[in-house]
């Protein structure tokens, strides 16, 4: 888990996404502890990969990866 990239981390919360989230919060915290070893502060995720691209989908999943600690922003909106 440590020696994931914030890339390979943000692939893998997509592709828990685009598989039912299964294992998100596996994914959420291996990238979590992936930010905070390269000091980023807030996870960029592309708006046109996630499963539901509007804005009830961006701000629904905000709401849940700041329950577990990770702020999360969009690009392409």
């Amino acid at each position: 888990m440590s020696d994931l990239s914030l890339q390979q981390a943000i692939d893998n919360i997509y592709a828990s996404i685009n598989n039912d989230n299964e294992e998100i919060d596996t994914h959420i915290a291996a990238l979590k502890a992936t930010m905070a070893r390269e000091g980023v502060k807030e996870a960029i995720f592309d708006n046109a990969k996630l499963a539901q691209p509007n804005r009830q989908g961006r701000k629904m999943m905000q709401s849940y990866f700041k329950k577990k600690g990770v702020a999360v922003g969009f690009t392409g909106q």
